[in-house]
């Protein structure tokens, strides 16, 4: 996962010429137009689209709808769940929800597509809004992407061809209040990560520059783990008893429980987490 945000980051409003969208810290537009508009993340690891058409049949079918538009991404191996009812956007009467996967230039990919529609007597609006990101980081995307997809919203009559369709205050928003919450944790959490992350690194190298400064080898105690042990580097191996005594040598076949009372164990080599 890639992050490198601070806790106080906001998903923030921009209005373009023919949308008004939710665009998270480090996003770029990718394109807009009359009919589409896509946002698109750093790296391209993750975009949402907005993508419709006016004019077209009452009974048009939604996943029909869904598969001409992915396809015209120019996509391979797209494949598509069974759609199912979900939330319209605003200014939508219904909408089906679909789990799509598909491949790019090497890359899987996984998302939602939900197909969004607003039906007069003789003709229908459909629109796709569309959360994506790289396979394997979905599982977290998913927690805040796709409500942030839905948030994208036509500021200008002409969108999609049809005048007067979906037009809403992103900034008094409820579903807008809730996917920039949603943002913030998924934000908050990868950063922390992130510095986690960093820290164990920073960690393991400081441990190593310790021990060639000191000419010492950490190990574990099998008796009492709780506390390394740095010995000198005289000997590759290290046994110790319940007592506390070590012994050492270069001899990886030597046993010093051979011929012994006491219960020896070799001593690993500590790795730092």
């Amino acid at each position: 996962m890639r992050a490198n945000a601070g806790a106080a980051e906001q998903l923030a409003i921009k209005h373009g010429q023919f949308f008004t969208y939710a665009l998270p810290p480090r996003w770029r537009v990718g394109e807009e137009g009359q009919f589409a508009v896509s946002l698109l993340a750093p790296e391209n690891r993750a975009m949402t689209v907005m993508v419709g058409n006016s004019g077209l049949a009452p009974n048009y079918p939604p996943d029909r709808f869904i598969s001409e538009k992915l396809s015209a991404m120019r996509i391979q191996n797209l494949q598509i769940t069974q759609g199912v009812r979900a939330q319209p956007i605003a200014g939508f009467q219904t909408a089906y929800q679909f789990g799509i996967s598909y491949s790019s230039k090497g890359l899987s990919f996984r998302g939602a597509a939900k197909c969004n529609i607003a039906s007069a007597y003789d003709s229908a609006v459909l629109v796709m809004t569309l959360a994506v990101s790289r396979q394997e980081e979905w599982g977290e995307y998913s927690k805040w992407l796709p409500a942030a997809a839905d948030q994208i919203s036509a500021n200008n009559g002409a969108a999609f061809g049809r005048r007067g369709i979906m037009a809403q205050n992103l900034q008094n928003s409820k579903e807008y209040g809730e996917a920039a919450r949603q943002y913030r944790e998924w934000s908050q959490k990868n950063w922390q990560q992130v510095t986690d992350q960093r820290n164990a690194t920073q960690d393991k190298q400081n441990y190593a520059v310790r021990e060639n400064l000191g000419s010492v080898q950490t190990y574990t105690n099998p008796y009492d783990s709780s506390q390394p042990m740095e010995l000198p580097q005289t000997y590759k191996y290290f046994w110790v008893d319940r007592q506390g005594k070590i012994v050492g040598t270069d001899d990886p076949s030597a046993n010093p429980n051979n011929g012994s009372t006491g219960d020896w164990r070799q001593m690993p080599r500590y790795q730092p987490r």
